[in-house]
């Protein structure tokens, strides 16, 4: 039986417009219970206390539910959510959604064509500790025209902003509900909306179900079942929603065997569909998806809103990719991504995350601007399992790092004590080759420590200038996911005051990018900025160093060979024209690093070896360090530490009978996949 829990957040659209309850109540019961409990209208004060009593901010490597739903619960709620009862359309709040985060914005769902409302059901539980979520049930035999719902909607979000002047209100519209959201955000632009749409039916006037429609209009009812199952198929792909949860690395046999009771279960639950849409609902779902993509794309110029697109390549039903790109030449600010694998119902299948959609594009705020600092949540188990297992699973095997740190005694030891618990931190080292370093750096923080080290990058990694063609979810969406925000002083500052734990390379892009015959030589600026700024928070400073980048790649092209290159030295010119300088007041050749890619060939992988050196205290030396002579000094200790650090590994590593990829393997052949791989005695 499904659970929900009441909307004391927003008006229902109940029967009794008089129930206004004296606070916030959470009914645990099923769908056509929770749904006829009138029209709720908390008063400021109740709004209030939702925000006050919900937790401040989330830990690392937090639960978010990933994988435990699937669609077959979908169906289960479904079962319960479509009993008549004569009721209009109204909203409801999944009880899997909990206690959101303080301050959280409002998110509105607008469900496609079944109007059921549980189209989030594998998203539940992670919006629930980013968002108020609200849900739309429109049910089975409600004939509201679309106007009639895009006034219904309009009445909530005016609501909501005049409760929450400063808040963004979250519209997630699915086909239908895109429309629906379009429609909605062209008649209050002055209202902040974020609107997120998951293949929206705009383009429904270039469906393939176009020439079916007279012909499920005049056919008998014995065939709208077989009709029914025929238009679930091709709504997802079935394998991708037979997919949700079920880990990529659990034995063939064992994932085969949950993939074939996925797709029987999803199989099995198909005859629901004929209750969920009998003949004479899907007639007029079908009228009104025509009325609902007429008017959106009437008024699309005059939506002002953030727009985050999620388009399928393999959406059956309608031409997703296509419109995505229409409505991206249309709407003023429109960010789109693209999922290769996916069909129409994106949301109930593998692959897609939506709160790390909203994430990783920069779209998640809790007021008028956002702030990459206050405003980021760190990265959950399956954000986890996601980039470091699968998007990047293949580097860490291959690098097989292993760590070291600095006790305060000055004693090395293996694994990361010896860096404080406690930020503020400021991780100071070296740059590797095309920033292979950063990936293990992380992850061993979160293994190890469940710390999360906030990275510095490059500005245009924000901007959208680095973009291609394929809007695909990618390196740039992930590494914001993972904590990274643009290079800049103020990010700095914000990220210290938060007592963070922040990775800086002084040496940025001229390191990352050197050339032949430079590896590990720092190239850091003259100004010593960084020593003053983690001064003036207290900060501990950790130098550290890392190696391994000459026994994981062979530099075969760097930028001096490249710009003999005619046409690749004609792309490098015009990309780095482009390119933000982000040190325009630095000195030598810091200073002057063109952004390019390597020519690079893989080596028979050795092994990656950090050393965190011992950590400098900085905390009551802010009126010593406003000197810029003694600034300078213990600039010059930390970048002189990490030299060591790097020294110190490069003749170590020779001892590791471990240093090679084979080895490694065998070892954890003879062992465990997972155990930890011995090194060198420090």
């Amino acid at each position: 039986m499904a659970s929900f829990v009441t909307s004391g957040i927003l008006p229902c659209f109940g029967l009794n417009s008089d129930v206004k309850p004296r606070f916030q109540a959470r009914v645990q019961s099923s769908a056509s219970v929770a749904l006829k409990l009138g029209r709720l209208k908390p008063s400021i004060e109740e709004k209030k206390w939702v925000n006050d009593f919900g937790p401040k901010d989330l830990e690392p490597l937090w639960d978010d539910g990933y994988g435990t739903k699937t669609i077959k619960d979908y169906f289960d709620g479904a079962k319960e959510m479509i009993r008549p009862d004569g009721g209009p359309p109204r909203w409801f709040c999944p009880i899997e959604c909990g206690q959101p985060l303080k301050s959280s914005p409002t998110l509105l769902y607008l469900p496609g064509v079944d109007g059921v409302g549980l189209g989030l059901t594998l998203h539940h539980k992670a919006l629930g500790k980013a968002f108020e979520v609200l849900c739309l049930h429109i049910p089975v035999y409600d004939r509201t025209p679309f106007e009639g719902l895009v006034k219904f909607v309009e009445e909530t979000v005016r609501l909501e902003h005049a409760r929450n002047p400063n808040k963004p209100i979250y519209l997630v519209g699915e086909s239908i509900g895109g429309c629906l959201a379009i429609a909605v955000a062209a008649r209050n632009p002055k209202v902040d909306l974020v609107v997120i749409l998951a293949n929206p039916a705009t383009s429904f006037g270039r469906s393939k179900l176009q020439p079916f429609l007279p012909i499920l209009e005049a056919a008998p009812n014995q065939l709208h079942n077989g009709f029914l199952c025929l238009l679930s198929l091709l709504t997802g792909n079935p394998v991708k929603m037979a997919m949700v949860g079920v880990e990529d690395r659990l034995p063939s046999r064992l994932k085969i065997g949950k993939l074939y009771q996925n797709l029987m279960a999803l199989l099995h639950n198909l005859s629901v569909v004929a209750d969920i849409i009998p003949k004479d609902t899907l007639v007029w779902k079908m009228k009104l998806l025509r009325s609902a993509a007429d008017y959106a794309n009437t008024c699309l110029h005059n939506v002002k809103a953030e727009v985050l697109l999620l388009a399928s390549e393999k959406d059956r039903l309608l031409p997703s990719r296509d419109e995505a790109l229409r409505l991206k030449s249309l709407l003023q600010n429109c960010t789109v991504r693209n999922f290769k694998g996916n069909g129409h119902a994106i949301l109930l299948e593998d692959g897609v995350g939506l709160l790390t959609a909203i994430k990783g594009t920069s779209k998640y705020r809790r007021s008028k601007r956002i702030d990459f600092v206050s405003d980021y949540l760190p990265p959950s188990t399956s954000e986890f399992k996601s980039f470091f297992e699968e998007a990047y699973g293949l580097l860490l095997y291959a690098a097989g790092s292993t760590m070291f740190s600095t006790l305060e005694d000055g004693k090395i030891v293996k694994g990361l004590a010896g860096v404080p618990n406690e930020g503020p931190v400021l991780l100071v080292g070296y740059h590797m080759l095309m920033a292979f370093d950063i990936y293990p750096l992380g992850e061993g923080f979160l293994r190890e420590k469940n710390i999360m080290v906030r990275g510095l990058g490059h500005p245009d990694l924000f901007t959208g200038k680095l973009e291609d063609s394929s809007n695909e979810f990618a390196y740039a969406d992930w590494i914001r996911v993972m904590g990274t925000v643009a290079g800049t002083a103020s990010n700095l500052f914000k990220l210290l005051s938060t007592k963070s734990h922040v990775v800086l390379y002084p040496g940025g892009a001229r390191e990352s990018l050197h050339n032949k015959g430079e590896e590990y030589k720092l190239f850091w600026p003259d100004q010593q900025e960084f020593v003053r700024t983690a001064a003036r928070f207290g900060a501990t400073i950790v130098p550290f160093g890392t190696v391994g980048e000459d026994d994981l790649t062979h530099l075969v092209l760097d930028y001096h060979d490249m710009m003999k290159i005619p046409i690749v030295s004609d792309y490098i010119r015009e990309v780095n024209s482009k390119a933000t300088r982000i040190r325009d007041n630095s000195k030598g050749e810091v200073a002057n690093q063109q952004v390019y890619i390597p020519g690079v060939l893989p080596k028979l992988p050795g092994r990656f070896y950090y050393l965190f050196g011992k950590p400098i205290k900085t905390k009551g030396m802010e009126d010593m360090l406003r000197d810029r002579e003694n600034a300078n000094q213990l600039y010059l200790h930390v970048k002189s530490e990490v030299e060591n650090n790097i020294a110190y590994l490069l003749k170590k590593r020779e001892e590791d009978p471990y240093r090679s990829l084979i080895n490694r393997t065998i070892y954890q052949a003879l062992h465990s996949p997972s155990s930890n791989v011995p090194t060198f005695d420090p």
